[in-house]
């Protein structure tokens, strides 16, 4: 997607504030606002904003997951699932 087709003032979203909430919701691409001319602004639909946190936190999760692994962080295989089965049976 190219975000210079989603390109707005100002004055534009003032005055049309109602139908440019419609229209993210409706096409769920971002909105750029511009003040004098330059990018100020990103506006977009919830439902998008909340898929995009999901996404990051997804990311940051296999981030960590990565650095663990190059830590040497590890546990072989065998050792894990024979924790979560004590655990599931109570014998922990």
């Amino acid at each position: 997607m190219r975000y210079s087709t989603q390109v707005k003032p100002i004055s534009y979203l003032k005055a049309n504030a109602a139908e440019v909430l419609d229209t993210l919701a409706q096409r769920r691409e971002p909105l750029v606002i511009t003040q004098n001319g330059e990018a100020r602004a990103v506006i977009q639909d919830v439902a998008s904003f909340e898929e995009t946190q999901e996404t990051l936190a997804l990311l940051k999760l296999l981030a960590l997951g990565q650095q663990d692994v190059e830590a040497g962080h590890l546990k072989p295989l065998a050792d894990v699932v024979q924790r979560l089965r004590s655990k599931h049976s109570g014998t922990e």
